[in-house]
């Protein structure tokens, strides 16, 4: 996003962790990496298989934490009678966003970092480091640091850290952010988030909620934003036909009345204009 004079994006902010990294040779890391990688490679095969629905929200905030502004958006991840796989808009109020706007990467962001996947192919890309062990929620994980190798333009990367359930050996959580190249002259904040997945089917760990929460420093202002994403009602599409994925469709329609539900656990991503 942008803000009214600069390009904005929010940022969620999690507590510091300090990890034991003396429990794995490099070696033993390495191979970690190639397996998870591998069931990564597995999963994001499998996702495009499932429909699923996607509510976004962003809030614009003052400094005393009110709404002042917000953009929304629900989607379903459908398949049409042809089997094309395609993103249905149902709901799209006009956003409201008035101290930054979203701009082309915060919706990149939106919808392929911040449910991020890091398979096989993408691994060359990525600089991967061992951190060590931690339980999260009660599953014993490993966690790593990574960081794309170089950055090209007008592509979105992640940068952050990724813990892989130690058994399943699949991503359980994400928290980075969304990074590219941009000019010097650019006034553009990305924010962190944390994405968390749940296991779907029994076997896939899919995302299923992001969150972030951040002040964004633009060099005329500083700007608040609350983000959440969910991913809800996974299910499987069982078809013979070949899956490919469509461009979205359907209007927007009309904004409706700011509703003040329970905001406090709903973070937002943004960039300023």
């Amino acid at each position: 996003m942008r803000s009214n004079y600069l390009l904005l994006l929010g940022v969620v902010l999690s507590a510091g962790t300090v990890f034991a990294a003396d429990d794995l040779t490099e070696a033993q890391a390495n191979d970690i990496i190639q397996k998870f990688a591998a069931k990564e490679t597995e999963f994001s095969r499998a996702r495009e298989n499932y429909t699923y629905r996607q509510s976004a929200r962003i809030l614009d905030l003052d400094q005393a934490g009110n709404t002042v502004g917000r953009w929304e958006e629900v989607s379903d991840i459908i398949f049409n009678s042809e089997g094309r796989r395609t993103e249905k808009v149902v709901r799209a109020p006009t956003s409201s966003l008035k101290n930054f706007y979203l701009g082309p990467e915060d919706l990149e962001d939106l919808r392929s970092v911040q449910p991020f996947v890091l398979t096989t192919a993408d691994i060359p890309k990525y600089l991967v480091r061992y951190l060590g062990k931690e339980t999260l929620d009660e599953i014993p994980c490993f966690v790593f640091a990574v960081k794309p190798k170089k950055l090209e333009a007008g592509k979105r990367y992640f940068s952050g850290q990724v813990w892989v359930d130690d058994r399943d050996l699949q991503i359980v959580k994400s928290y980075g952010r969304g990074v590219g190249l941009q000019k010097a002259s650019d006034d553009k904040q990305f924010p962190k988030f944390e994405t968390y997945r749940e296991q779907i089917d029994g076997k896939y760990w899919f995302p299923t909620y992001t969150v972030a929460n951040d002040t964004l420093h633009f060099a005329e202002q500083d700007a608040r934003i609350r983000q959440t994403v969910r991913y809800e009602d996974y299910k499987q599409f069982k078809s013979d036909v070949t899956i490919t994925f469509g461009d979205a469709v359907d209007d927007k329609k009309d904004d409706k009345k700011d509703d003040k539900k329970n905001e406090k656990n709903a973070p937002a991503a943004p960039k300023k204009p």
